[in-house]
């Protein structure tokens, strides 16, 4: 049986997320309170698009309910953190357009010290369960985060997450590769060296490629470009640029690389921030767009409606979601919508 993984820009019958618990990531009342705030914006904007189902651990109904109003639905399942994009199941169709659930093996980002797993890695079969979809099971440690596809066979990895020590010990980039590519359908890996420094701090995820470069449509790829020479991105960002623009997809195809600047802030808290547009989600009709109130906010959103006119683009302030390890990418997960006939 054959699986593909259609390029988010497909539709989708639904967005899945997580909602935030107390946890290592959320170390206070004040922080978990300012997460969860941010998590309902973000279902509130995709909710204007598609349906959004709210996983949420046991005793948190109410807080959820709350702040999310009665047009969400929420399910109750035990969970640790609150990624949906990392922990949920990769949606695929077969041949028939039959939807599937790739079940990645979750282990905290590569089994970092602060993070807890026990529930998480239980979750993309849940969430499988709860869609009435079989579950595909993989031995490759993956999150959701660390892959985007064309949906015309090419797929972008990064060597410090799919190749890293903490995830996959011992496998080569030719067995990285035939086990994504049997899961997802594609044909053509292109790997990034790494990922933005911001992504290597203590919550981040050693170099998830989805705030690096992503696909806008099959030959067209978003990057992140750090014009600051005084960011260390600046250089990271210019090797990627550079690789993008060189590579080749699976159609054959020379790569258009279009270039998004990131936000003006370097730091906060006396760390290099990753904050980035590259790390947005495409809704039904929409683009949910990373905002960090900065002056290139709107100069990113003018990018992203050329790239797609036919769409809104929606920004909604991602400082809190930068500041537990990720973005609006990082908590929504997407399912496919089923092909009729």
């Amino acid at each position: 049986m054959t699986y593909r993984m259609p390029p988010e820009w497909a539709p989708h019958e639904r967005t899945w997320m997580a909602w935030p618990g107390p946890n290592p990531t959320f170390t206070d009342d004040e922080e978990l309170a300012a997460a969860r705030a941010a998590w309902a914006s973000v279902a509130h904007a995709v909710r204007r698009s598609e349906p959004v189902t709210m996983v949420h651990g046991p005793g948190h109904a109410e807080s959820a309910r709350e702040l999310l109003g009665p047009g969400i639905e929420l399910v109750e399942r035990e969970l640790d953190d609150a990624w949906m994009r990392d922990i949920g199941p990769t949606f695929v169709h077969d041949e028939q357009g039959r939807l599937a659930a790739v079940d990645w093996v979750f282990n905290g980002w590569g089994g970092q010290d602060w993070a807890r797993w026990e529930h998480d890695a239980k979750i993309a079969r849940q969430v499988a369960d709860l869609a009435g979809v079989p579950v595909l099971s993989s031995p490759l440690v993956n999150e959701g985060g660390a892959i985007h596809v064309d949906g015309e066979g090419t797929v972008l990895l990064t060597d410090t997450v799919q190749l890293g020590a903490g995830r996959n010990p011992g496998w080569t980039r030719e067995q990285v590769e035939a086990e994504i590519h049997a899961r997802l359908g594609t044909t053509r890996a292109i790997w990034l060296p790494r990922g933005l420094t911001g992504d290597y701090g203590t919550y981040g995820t050693q170099g998830h490629v989805d705030i690096v470069a992503a696909f806008a449509r099959p030959g067209v790829v978003v990057a992140h470009v750090q014009p600051d020479p005084a960011h260390p991105d600046h250089e990271v960002t210019k090797e990627v640029v550079g690789l993008l623009s060189s590579a080749t997809d699976a159609r054959g195809r020379r790569l258009e690389v279009v270039e998004v600047p990131a936000p003006t802030v370097l730091e906060a808290d006396g760390h290099w921030v990753d904050h980035s547009y590259i790390n947005h989600y495409l809704c039904n009709g929409q683009v949910v767009l990373c905002g960090f109130d900065d002056p290139r906010d709107e100069l990113a959103a003018g990018v992203f409606r050329r790239l797609f006119p036919d769409r809104t683009v929606t920004l909604v302030d991602a400082r809190t979601i930068f500041a537990g390890g990720g973005g609006i990418h990082c908590i929504t997960q997407q399912q496919p919508r089923t092909p009729v006939g």
